[in-house]
């Protein structure tokens, strides 16, 4: 297991930052399990207002459905940590917000709610740019909560990144 650094994070906001502004887009965030983190890291950045829109934190069930939108029924079919909710989890920040890009987190940081199915460290991703369906991804992660938390928030930022190339 790679740790992510501060400095690790740093360089992938800094790029993304710039990608960002050089385009005039807005992200937006919808997380789980990462708390807001995203958002934060984000908007560590000086003038970080010029591509951040706004981050939701929509840990429980209810507010996914009532600040996103997420179906009821996709929530009991396949559960809160599942690409189904990541994906609508993502069109629901764009719906809700004025931005262009997207990103959802939703996931297992522990040490408890793991599942066979879904253990510890398992986190859904989703990306989503305005007017088209979201890139969805996911990953499991080893250590502690803030370590999988933190290696969450990293893969999130990749994903953007990777959603601009």
């Amino acid at each position: 297991m790679v740790e992510p650094t501060d400095l690790a994070l740093a360089e992938v906001l800094g790029e993304l930052g710039d990608s960002l502004a050089e385009r005039g887009l807005k992200v937006a965030t919808a997380e789980s399990c990462t708390g807001g983190w995203v958002a934060k890291v984000l908007t560590d950045r000086p003038g970080s207002s010029v591509y951040m829109d706004c981050g939701i934190v929509t840990y429980s069930n209810a507010a996914k459905v009532g600040l996103l939108g997420v179906s009821e029924n996709v929530l009991d079919r396949f559960g809160a940590v599942s690409e189904p909710v990541a994906r609508e989890m993502a069109l629901g920040a764009l719906a809700v917000s004025q931005a262009d890009l997207s990103v959802a987190i939703t996931g297992v940081a522990g040490p408890g709610g793991g599942t066979e199915e879904k253990p510890v460290g398992t986190v859904w991703f989703a990306w989503g740019r305005r007017g088209d369906q979201p890139e969805a991804a996911s990953a499991h992660f080893e250590g502690d909560r803030d370590s999988i938390r933190r290696q969450a928030v990293l893969f999130a930022l990749k994903g953007l990144q990777g959603l601009l190339r």
